[in-house]
C-alpha cells in the first residue's frame, strides 16, 4: 500500500486526514510542527502518544527524499543533491551559500516539456509534475542533511514552474506557512508562459518573477526557446507590464549570455529599448556548457560591455555569480538522471 505524503497537506487538510484515521484534529499541527523541524520519523515525535505514532506509521509518510548523490564544489561549497522520488524518478536540487545566508534551487517537475536548447533538462523526457510535498521535502531534506536553515529559495531547477501551477503555487504558500520563509524571498523562473503569468498576478504573492528572455528579437529567441512560437515577444512583454502593474513588483529578466549568439552591443541596446520605463532587473548568465548544446559562455569582455550598454541607459543590471561550475550545479546544468 502506499503512503499518504503528509507534507502534500495543508494545515486544514492534515487536520481532515487525522481526523479520518480517528485522531483529535489538533494532532495535525503536532505532527506539521514536528516535520518543519526535521524529525522525520514518527517514531521520534515523542509529543505524541505511542499508539498514535503506530497508526500514522501504518499509512502515512513524512516525505523525506533519499539522497542518492551528493556532490560538493571545491571552489565555493556549493552541494548538488540527486534525490529519489521513490517510484524510479530522480531531481536535482542545489544547496548554495551566500554573505546572507542558504539558498535551495528546487526541481518543479520530473523533466521539461519546453526543449530549451541551452539547457541540461532539454532531451530528458518528461515524465510528471512534482507535488508541493515533493517540492518542499527537497528543502527540508537539504536542511536536514547540511544542518543549516534555507533562508531563499529559487525555484529554477528542472520543469517549468508555470506548467505545474497548481502545486507550485501550493507549495510557495506553504513555504511561507510551514517554513516560515519570506515570500519575497521565493524566486519563481519561467520560460514564459504568459496564461501562468496572468494567474500568478492575481495571485497576490509577493514572489520574485524571473523571465527567461535571452534575446530581444523573435527569430533568435524562437530558435534557443521554443515557446517563442507560441508566446512571441511582444505579447510576452504585455504580459510583463501587465503583471507588475497588478502586483507593484519588479521583474527580473533572465538573460544567458551566449557567445557569437546573442552578445553584441546591438542586442544589448535593443534590449535596453524592449524593457526601457517597465519596473524590472536584468540578470545576465554567462551561459554554462553542457554537452547537449553548441552554445560557449561570452567572452568577460564582451559581458561588461553589455552589462555597461544597460546600466548607462538607466536600466538595473548583475551579472550572476556563478556557483558550483565544477559539479555542473549552475543555471541550467540540472539534470533527470542517475548518470
Amino acid at each position: 500500500m502506499k503512503k499518504t505524503n503528509l507534507l502534500d497537506y495543508t494545515l486544514d487538510e492534515l487536520k481532515e486526514y487525522v481526523s479520518g484515521l480517528g485522531l483529535p484534529k489538533y494532532r495535525a499541527a503536532q505532527i506539521r510542527s514536528n516535520i518543519y523541524k526535521g524529525v522525520f520519523e514518527f517514531s521520534k515525535m515523542t509529543d505524541l502518544p505511542v499508539e498514535t505514532r503506530e497508526k500514522l506509521d501504518n499509512v502515512a509518510c513524512t516525505g523525506r527524499l533519499e539522497i542518492v548523490r551528493k556532490l560538493e564544489s571545491n571552489i565555493d561549497g556549493t552541494k548538488k543533491y540527486l534525490f529519489d522520488l521513490g517510484d524510479g524518478n530522480v531531481i536535482e536540487s542545489v544547496l548554495m551559500k551566500y554573505k546572507y545566508g542558504y539558498s535551495a534551487c528546487i526541481s518543479s517537475q520530473v523533466g521539461c516539456k519546453m526543449g530549451c536548447r541551452f539547457c541540461a533538462s532539454t532531451g530528458l523526457s518528461f515524465e510528471r509534475n512534482l507535488t508541493s510535498g515533493e517540492m518542499l521535502s527537497q528543502i527540508l531534506t537539504m536542511q536536514s542533511d547540511a544542518g543549516v536553515r534555507v533562508g531563499n529559495v529559487v525555484i529554477m531547477g528542472i520543469g517549468e514552474p508555470l506548467d505545474n501551477y497548481d502545486n507550485v503555487v501550493k507549495f510557495i504558500k506553504e513555504a511561507g506557512d510551514g517554513l516560515g520563509i519570506s515570500l519575497r524571498k521565493i524566486s519563481l523562473s519561467t520560460c514564459g508562459l504568459i496564461p501562468g503569468i496572468e494567474r500568478l498576478a492575481d495571485e497576490n504573492l509577493p514572489v520574485t518573477l524571473s523571465v527567461s528572455l535571452h534575446s530581444p528579437y523573435d527569430g533568435e529567441r524562437k530558435e534557443m526557446m521554443p515557446v517563442n512560437i507560441k508566446y512571441p515577444i511582444d505579447q510576452l512583454m504585455d504580459a510583463c507590464r501587465k503583471y507588475v502593474e497588478k502586483t507593484g513588483r519588479r521583474i527580473t529578466f533572465e538573460y544567458a549570455m551566449i557567445s557569437g549568439v546573442n552578445d553584441t552591443e546591438r542586442h544589448a541596446e535593443d534590449l535596453v529599448r524592449l524593457v526601457k520605463g517597465m519596473l524590472c532587473h536584468v540578470n545576465l548568465i554567462p551561459v554554462n556548457k553542457i554537452e547537449t548544446s553548441r552554445y560557449e559562455r561570452s567572452r568577460d569582455e564582451n559581458i561588461r560591455k553589455f552589462e555597461k550598454i544597460l546600466s548607462l541607459s538607466g536600466i538595473s543590471v548583475t551579472v550572476r555569480r556563478e556557483l558550483g561550475p565544477d559539479i555542473e550545479a549552475a543555471c541550467g546544468q540540472l539534470r533527470r538522471t542517475k548518470v
